[in-house]
């Protein structure tokens, strides 16, 4: 019995433990993110005439700028690096998929932007964890200024 309420009322998760759980949202959402991104870059030549132009800067620069996010802030994502900021444009791409481009789509359709958005909102909340670049650069300046 003891084992079995063990199991349904656990001890809340561990500041070690929590870390690692971001640490697999970062891996595994960074990679499903960074998989969208290359996919475009591949494609870059034909998406560039056509893709959405949302925020009237161009088809060619909102291509541009989805890259930047998906790519480029994905890899900052997976590696924990800069991550709030790195989040930031991944949150705006998402935001505007949702609102702007897929507005008039079936919910299975707009279904995955709502997905990142949410994933990606949790984790700017959350922060990078213990396993992160951003942990490694904050543990050198804490040493430094106390020294």
């Amino acid at each position: 019995m003891n084992r079995f309420l063990k199991i349904l009322f656990p001890a809340p998760p561990t500041p070690m433990a929590t870390s690692a759980l971001i640490l697999m949202s970062r891996l595994f959402f960074g990679m499903m993110f960074l998989n969208h991104g290359i996919e475009k870059m591949m494609a870059f030549e034909m998406l560039s005439i056509s893709f959405p132009d949302p925020l009237g800067i161009g088809n060619t620069l909102s291509l541009l700028c989805t890259i930047f996010a998906e790519v480029i802030c994905s890899l900052c994502l997976i590696f924990g690096l800069l991550f709030r900021l790195a989040l930031l444009p991944m949150i705006f791409a998402m935001a505007v998929a949702l609102i702007a481009i897929h507005t008039n789509d079936p919910f299975i359709v707009r279904e995955p932007a709502l997905m990142y958005l949410t994933i990606f909102f949790i984790l700017l909340l959350a922060g990078p964890g213990y396993f992160s670049l951003d942990a490694v650069i904050h543990q050198r300046i804490t040493r430094r200024r106390s020294n």
